[in-house]
């Protein structure tokens, strides 16, 4: 009865449907297609397949290019991937593409987006989230930073719902001396429970607490070695809550 149910309402969907899109990933697939993966507004992570993409005179030129804001008209057919039938440009962000270091960092931001948000659940502070990321990457190009990509993904883990604990021992509940981190835990630890920690530094103590209380475009700063704690943090934090492994930022 309940496939029979949900049978019935998968061919009520079926047609054309329009979204909101940001293109996290295109595939090469076949003599001339592209398999995209797309983060929307309207309905959180799909797949869709853009027939004739990579043609010289492909009706869709350029507009299907990773890291793209794009408006999309999708035909829903009976399978799980939907074939795009018209798009449209809503912002390129070519800029970003100019530079190593900020296309780095799109597809790190777009992949941890994928990673931690990949079912057809919608998220729209995650898709303004992810916006946000993209134009300041634009806007700054050259001159990306760590601090930013970490921040961004701190948010996405509140997003989530598996934020780490910050005001205090995630074990006892000590306000003072925070001085390691437990990911198994779920958050920072005091000096009396840090057995199965790993250590903390203030000064990486002070970027996860400002990273989370302020605007995406003003990240506060922290030496690398207090980053590459941050990085270690968010990375086993989404493993051990998320079941999601990230890819770091940082070097070891």
């Amino acid at each position: 009865m309940d496939v029979g149910g949900r049978t019935e309402k998968r061919r009520a969907t079926m047609g054309p449907v329009r979204v909101e899109a940001v293109v996290v990933r295109s595939i090469r697939y076949g003599e001339a297609d592209r398999i995209l993966h797309l983060y929307t507004v309207e309905r959180g992570r799909l797949s869709a397949i853009a027939k004739g993409a990579r043609r010289a005179r492909s009706r869709f030129g350029g507009r299907l290019e990773p890291f793209s804001h794009v408006r999309l008209m999708l035909h829903e057919g009976r399978g799980e991937l939907l074939t795009v039938t018209a798009v449209d440009t809503i912002s390129p962000f070519r800029r970003l593409r100019e530079h190593a270091a900020t296309l780095d960092c799109a597809a790190r931001a777009c992949d941890a987006v994928a990673r931690l948000f990949e079912t057809a659940e919608p998220h729209p502070e995650v898709f303004s989230l992810l916006l946000n990321e993209l134009s300041l990457l634009d806007s700054d190009s050259g001159q990306a930073r760590a601090g930013n990509g970490l921040s961004f993904r701190l948010k996405l883990l509140l997003a989530a719902g598996i934020v780490p604990q910050l005001s205090a021992c995630a074990v006892c509940g000590e306000t003072e001396q925070l001085t390691g981190f437990s990911p198994a835990d779920g958050g920072v630890v005091c000096g009396a429970c840090e057995a199965a920690a790993f250590p903390l530094s203030l000064d990486a103590y002070r970027f996860l607490v400002g990273a989370l209380g302020s605007p995406l475009a003003a990240a506060p700063e922290a030496s690398r070695a207090a980053l590459r704690q941050v990085d270690r943090a968010i990375g086993e934090t989404a493993e051990h809550h998320g079941h999601v492994r990230l890819r770091p930022l940082l070097a070891a």
